[in-house]
């Protein structure tokens, strides 16, 4: 990758002195550029440096994403062109072209749903205490379901859902029926659960803690204050992720960069932590 973009400047802009030109994990590549024409010679020289280490591209599992450009230009490797997509999944999780958490979300549910039907067996014993089928849950369906919630945009509408499949899964464990008229609140105090989006935000402010404690060289600390080259489209702008957790501090009389400062007493962050969240229950 270093040969591959070194001296081309054919990355998105990161900072005022410094681009972006990939993502790296293991085997998965994702290149990244602010038009057509540096996206197929960052991906031609990609090609050409790797089939000189005996590597090939794998055009059937390479796929292409373009936002906010009206280029119909295909990009193709080795004659084929990559196909092109409206949202794609890259470690995990759904990376969509609209920006949003809500395809990302449902794909979430789908998979802690699908775990926590593999353990009806668990839900439905009469010989396995609750304690232990609380520990189960949190371990083997909540964990899948909020896996990455962290960089999650939180609406309204999301936290419905999740709290939805939430309570579904209590109410299931707990063997109440639909006719039973049992409140939320009384679910959430016999199976010690809080909120979802209670969790959520205690996640995330460990995330932001653990972010803001590393150099400030770092991409993902980089990340937590970059703003995306080019315009915007006319309208209302969206509630992203830097809106919504700004709204929130706000409301809780604080701002992003008491926070930043805040973080770096590993302690002192832990307190405010959990003060925050010990508000919102």
């Amino acid at each position: 990758m270093k040969t591959t973009t070194q001296g081309r400047n054919n990355g998105i802009q990161w900072t005022l002195t410094t681009q972006l030109d990939d993502l790296d994990f293991a085997d998965d590549i994702a290149l990244l550029s602010h038009n057509n024409r540096q996206m197929q010679d960052k991906t031609s020289h990609l090609e050409l440096t790797s089939a000189q280490t005996r590597l090939k591209i794998n055009t059937k599992k390479t796929e292409l994403m373009k936002h906010n450009t009206a280029v119909n230009t295909p990009i193709t490797v080795a004659g084929a062109s990559i196909r092109e997509v409206d949202s794609f999944t890259y470690l995990g999780s759904v990376i969509d072209k609209e920006g949003g958490t809500e395809n990302n979300v449902k794909a979430r549910i789908g998979k802690a749903y699908a775990a926590f039907i593999m353990l009806k067996n668990i839900w439905s014993s009469k010989c396995i205490c609750l304690n232990t089928k609380l520990r189960i849950f949190n371990s083997n369906v909540k964990s899948v379901l909020l896996y990455g919630c962290e960089t999650w945009r939180m609406v309204k509408s999301t936290n419905r859902k999740l709290q939805t499949f939430i309570n579904t899964c209590l109410r299931r464990i707990l063997k109440i029926r639909w006719t039973d008229k049992v409140p939320y609140e009384e679910i959430w105090r016999q199976t010690k659960q809080e909120p979802i989006d209670t969790q959520i935000t205690r996640r995330k402010r460990g995330w932001i803690g653990h972010t803001f404690s590393k150099p400030a060289s770092n991409t993902t600390t980089q990340a937590l204050f970059w703003n995306p080259q080019g315009k915007r489209k006319r309208g209302w702008p969206w509630s992203t992720w830097r809106r919504n957790t700004n709204a929130k501090l706000k409301k809780w009389g604080t701002t992003w960069h008491e926070l930043q400062k805040t973080a770096q007493n590993r302690v002192r962050w832990q307190t405010v932590v959990d003060g925050l969240c010990s508000a919102m229950s």
